[in-house]
């Protein structure tokens, strides 16, 4: 059974997410030491990422033992407007004066399948589990249903039982025309929480499909995880979920 959890408006949706990550990082830093953190890309976490910049809901976080990884990554140099590494740093790492130690990027200026290589590896060097434990992966949702890099008909979308799989994918997006790197199933489903932020009236009808639709992750990769996921949604995102 999927963890859905429906909230008024986009305001309340951030409130309710930043309480999810001090909680968790609390509990991580407490148990282990550390926290380790997995951001999404794209636009929906940006205003998250200010309003935990922004003082009260980061209070009580001990910032200076978290960790900062990314979940996927697109093929641009660090300054680039698109680096998903960019956003974050002036949304969230600058204002917060994250250290730099603490702060592990995809280096999307490489040739992505060199990228996805050398982020394996660091992910393989900083983990003591294999594969990669993360304390929290955040995720979105596109409207064709993908989530992080993974996009419909893609390889990387086809997951396997092998130890082999690599955690870490350059994948091909035809419909973008465009490379990126991306987490793979088998290393996302391994966190200890993934919780996916779903916003705005233009993903309703995929996100239904997404949660109560056969199960077609080919088509809509978010299905990948629709039951280890906890799912925050605000209201117009989960419009067509009234039957359920």
């Amino acid at each position: 059974m999927s963890d859905i959890q429906i909230v008024p408006s986009p305001e309340e949706l951030l409130e309710t997410a930043a309480g999810a990550i001090i909680n968790l990082g609390r509990d991580a830093i407490r148990q282990r030491g550390r926290f380790a953190l997995a951001l999404s890309g794209g636009s929906t976490p940006l205003p998250l990422y200010e309003h935990l910049a922004s003082g009260k809901p980061g209070e009580g976080l001990e910032w200076d033992q978290t960790h900062f990884f990314w979940g996927d990554e697109r093929p641009v140099g660090p300054d680039h407007p698109d680096s998903n590494y960019g956003q974050a740093t002036r949304t969230l790492l600058s204002p917060l004066n994250i250290p730099f130690r603490n702060i592990h990027r995809i280096q999307g200026e490489l040739q992505p399948a060199v990228a996805a290589e050398r982020y394996q590896q660091e992910l393989t060097q900083w983990f003591e589990e294999t594969p990669p434990r993360f304390d929290l992966i955040l995720l979105g949702m596109g409207g064709d249903g993908h989530t992080a890099s993974l996009f419909p008909g893609t390889q990387a979308v086809r997951e396997t039982d092998s130890p082999a799989e690599p955690w870490v994918a350059a994948v091909y997006a035809p419909r973008l025309e465009s490379w990126r790197i991306t987490f793979t199933p088998r290393l996302i489903k391994s966190a200890r929480q993934i919780l996916f932020l779903v916003t705005g009236a233009s993903k309703a009808e995929t996100l239904n499909k997404v949660l109560y639709g056969p199960f077609q992750p080919e088509k809509y990769p978010a299905q990948l995880f629709r039951e280890e996921a906890r799912w925050l949604l605000d209201q117009a995102a989960a419009a067509r979920l009234e039957d359920h």
